[in-house]
């Protein structure tokens, strides 16, 4: 048994972390990432040497930051956790309470898109304005995570079709 899952009932230690603090660590996470894709851009600059900025590249840009945030979080996960997930304490595991498989990361990225793309997807449909756009994207992102609520385990329900859980992470001393 995994040194985080306690002796007794294991699907009692695998219970998620409470919304609010999943939820901060998710905010906390977006700071985090806007290093990440910063970084990304500079990579894709350096190697389009300064053409990357053109519309023509627009779309290998996009496709070169999904990669690159991709890596971050599956070689992340793979060990546990996120930078962010660390300070809020929080695990990133498997059904069993085990490592998370590659396969197993690189599917929980994939669904981790659904935090995001309904929404842009009806902007993008709709040509909504940035207001409409920004509360349409806040609603969704509200409405996913407490439809986690519904849910036994009350975790997200990408963690439950990608097979992992967020788990508490007990304070060190």
């Amino acid at each position: 048994m995994p040194p985080f899952v306690a002796a007794g009932d294991p699907s009692a230690c695998l219970m998620a972390p409470a919304l609010a603090r999943r939820m901060a660590a998710w905010l906390y996470e977006g700071v985090l990432l806007f290093g990440v894709a910063f970084m990304a851009g500079l990579l894709f600059m350096a190697v389009t040497r300064g053409q990357g900025a053109l519309p023509a590249y627009r779309h290998a840009m996009q496709a070169f930051a999904f990669v690159i945030i991709g890596i971050y979080f599956v070689w992340c996960w793979r060990r546990g956790q996120t930078l962010a997930m660390k300070t809020w304490r929080i695990r990133v595991v498997d059904a069993q309470g085990g490592p998370v498989s590659l396969v197993r990361a690189l599917w929980r990225y994939v669904l981790c898109w659904l935090w995001f793309l309904p929404p842009l997807g009806v902007v993008a449909l709709f040509k909504r304005p940035m207001t409409e756009s920004a509360a349409l994207c806040l609603g969704w992102v509200l409405a996913w995570a407490l439809a986690s609520r519904l849910q036994r385990q009350r975790q997200f329900w990408h963690d439950i079709w990608s097979g992992t859980r967020l788990i508490d992470v007990p304070p060190t001393r």
